[in-house]
């Protein structure tokens, strides 16, 4: 039987570490760290993710904005929005929740944020300095897996670590920051060949593919640790991951639920990037 790898409470341990940082910040700099939130248009999962956000900011200690524009907003408005939060010294840290409604460029977007206050990390500028290993902030829940498997006593150095899913949010950075914690990575995804057979020689596994429990007891070896990143809404309204996980389970060494599991270390990370954002501000 797996060791289930508990992501509430250990994104609990890094918020009270995040928190007593806050402290000592706002003592050394008579302020604290910004966060502004920006929202377009009313799509109810993005909503619910703005309220976890601005309870999150207040649990820390955080200063925080979120602005709820309609859906008509215009792409200069909009811009014009990022621009003067951009130029804001009270906001350290700027996310503009994704997906955007359809008339609105999203890169165009994400180009504008400095990258500075990217506290998302998707500005081709952080992409590249994560590339290299040389990078401040750190895409949330690519960094929120890391943090997992280090807070369990799971060293990367040497596994054979497959990901599955190669999306610029997480399949790819995921994929990065594995190799920089040398391990031995493989991508695979929706034209792998032979992709159950490259699962099976995982000593890592992580499922980020986005269909409901696509990873079965048989793509996995004995003894892997599987890190399931997938949330899917069955029509029964049940929440499951990418990992039909009790047939994973009985195999793993190590397993992440859904829901529990990666998806309370999101908004951890990303806290944690604001507070390392407004340090870096600060220091200059």
């Amino acid at each position: 039987m797996a060791q289930i790898i508990d992501g509430k409470a250990i994104s609990r341990q890094v918020r009270e570490e995040i928190a007593a940082e806050v402290v000592s910040f706002k003592e050394k700099y008579n302020c604290a760290p910004g966060l502004a939130v920006v929202i377009v248009g009313n799509d109810p999962a993005s909503q619910v993710y703005v309220r976890n956000k601005k309870r999150g900011c207040e649990e820390v200690g955080f200063y925080s904005e979120s602005y709820e524009l309609d859906e008509s907003t215009t792409q200069e408005e909009l811009n014009a929005l990022v621009e003067k939060l951009n130029n804001d010294e009270k906001i350290h840290g700027i996310l503009v929740q994704l997906p955007l409604p359809k008339h609105l460029n999203e890169t165009e977007v994400l180009l504008r944020i400095k990258p500075e206050k990217d506290v998302d990390a998707f500005h081709p500028y952080n992409v590249g300095k994560i590339m290299i290993g040389n990078h401040d902030l750190l895409p949330c829940t690519p960094a929120g897996v890391m943090v997992l498997l280090e807070k369990s006593g799971i060293d990367v150095t040497g596994k054979k670590c497959v990901v599955i899913g190669r999306s610029n949010i997480v399949g790819k950075p995921m994929a990065m920051l594995l190799l920089h914690a040398n391990g031995t990575v493989t991508v695979c995804h929706s034209k792998t060949q032979k992709l159950a057979d490259i699962c099976r020689e995982a000593d890592i596994l992580v499922a980020s593919i986005g269909k409901p429990e696509f990873v079965k007891g048989d793509m996995v070896k004995e003894g892997a640790v599987v890190v399931d990143v997938g949330i899917n809404r069955l029509d029964s309204g049940k929440l499951v991951g990418d990992v039909a996980f009790s047939e994973v389970e009985p195999k793993a060494s190590y397993i992440t639920p859904v829901p529990g599991g990666v998806g309370p270390m999101t908004i951890t990370m990303l806290l944690k990037n604001t507070l390392t954002a407004a340090k870096i501000a600060r220091e200059k």
